[in-house]
């Protein structure tokens, strides 16, 4: 095919990888209404019917994209809410990709990926809050995003009242006002995994006309955000999406267009970006989430069966595990759980003594985040920060168990637990 150029002679048009490449659009659940989500995990976000070519969609970098005529560039720089090919920041066929899959895994119509995930949940907020207004956030949310609250959007004049972790809606009830813009939720909770009643939250906020937002990390693949009310739904793609520990990514879904307008709207203003080599990561990483995901609880689950006996532990914080107090909540609305738990040492033990059995630990590793393939400590005594009572009392740590064999795991544990009382 022969084209004019602006001096009038004939060229050549050249199309590219990114114009090759069939690129399919967004499915949601109903699209495929017999397939289990661990198919969809296979599928989603890359053409898998009477599609010849590379199985994965490709790696695309790239700022400045080239357009065949004035035209064409009017016509595409009106579709900035479509996954279309204008400027680097608006993304390339593989953050499009990306986008899919996750919506499809979400049970929304839309994703928005961003940089990383505080920036999953601060841009909805940015997006939707103004000087004068206020905003309900649960005691017990990860804690950089209380700082965004307390900091950034108290300094532009927006009210945070942070409510009991375990608030029934009757109880939250009386905490709404007529300037209440946002309802965030985090469930479970960071470090302390309180279950919400998610359903029932939401119903009260669509009340008082608030949107709902969620911190689904936790749930991602065992919570659908939209079958219980939730109008935004936030992860850091960080975690078990990435599954190596080598990268860092965000995501805001959403399956009502007015939300999707105000989130990519929002998410380009900010100028948020994401590299496109973490996302095609992502895209790798999540062809074998389920398979690492399940193999990882299940593991957990023996894991914090074997804390829940020693006589070191007062009790393990972990919603999946028969008599946690959010255990029943879980089970009605989770399909599964992901490997990160808490611990809390009995009263009797000191920090020192929690010090000691994490620096005797051979095989966890010291570290923030969680969601990879090794298993991690930390503690998080001290850096537990509430408005409200902190339903602790011994000295406390964060465990995520990665894949490996959990009976060398658990005599890691061991060694490090009796270490602990020398």
């Amino acid at each position: 095919m022969m084209a004019h150029g602006r001096n009038g002679a004939a060229a050549p048009i050249l199309r590219s990888s990114v114009m090759q490449y069939n690129r399919p659009g967004p499915r949601t659940p109903s699209d495929a209404p017999n397939e289990h989500p661990d198919t969809r995990l296979v599928r989603a976000g890359r053409p898998v019917a009477k599609y010849t070519g590379v199985v994965n969609p490709p790696l695309i970098r790239g700022s400045t994209v080239l357009q065949p005529d004035t035209a064409t560039r009017r016509r595409e720089g009106k579709r900035w809410l479509e996954q279309s090919l204008t400027y680097g920041l608006n993304g390339s066929e593989t953050h499009f990709a990306l986008e899919n899959a996750i919506a499809e895994i979400e049970g929304g119509t839309h994703c928005q990926i961003v940089s990383s995930g505080l920036a999953a949940c601060t841009v909805p907020l940015l997006g939707y809050l103004s000087a004068g207004d206020h905003l309900l956030v649960p005691d017990m949310v990860y804690g950089p995003t209380r700082d965004f609250c307390e900091g950034l959007l108290k300094q532009f004049g927006i009210e945070t009242t942070f409510y009991t972790a375990t608030a029934t809606a009757h109880e939250l009830a009386p905490l709404f006002r007529p300037e209440t813009r946002v309802l965030f939720l985090e469930s479970p909770g960071s470090h302390t995994f309180e279950v919400q009643d998610v359903a029932a939250l939401c119903a009260l906020a669509h009340q008082h006309g608030a949107v709902t937002m969620l911190d689904n990390t936790w749930g991602i693949r065992h919570f659908q955000p939209f079958q219980h009310g939730i109008d935004l739904s936030i992860q850091a793609l960080t975690k078990y999406v990435g599954g190596h520990s080598d990268l860092l990514l965000g995501s805001i879904t959403v399956n009502d267009e007015a939300h999707w307008r105000r989130v990519r709207s929002t998410a380009g203003m900010l100028g948020q970006y994401a590299s496109p080599d973490d996302c095609w990561l992502a895209l790798r990483g999540l062809r074998t989430m389920a398979v690492r995901m399940n193999h990882q609880m299940q593991s957990a689950l023996h894991i914090a069966t074997f804390l829940s006996e020693r006589p070191e532990i007062q009790r393990v914080l972990y919603p999946a595990l028969p008599g946690d107090p959010g255990y029943e909540m879980w089970k009605r609305d989770f399909t599964g759980a992901p490997s990160l738990f808490g611990v809390e040492f009995k009263s009797s033990f000191t920090t020192e003594q929690s010090d000691r059995f994490i620096d005797s630990l051979s095989i966890f590793g010291l570290g923030a985040s969680w969601g990879g393939y090794e298993s991690l400590i930390m503690p998080t005594y001290g850096t537990i920060h509430r408005s409200h009572d902190i339903p602790l009392e011994g000295p406390t740590v964060r465990i995520h168990i990665g894949l490996e064999d959990p009976q060398d795991l658990i005599a890691d544990l061991t060694r490090a637990l009796d270490a602990m009382q020398r």
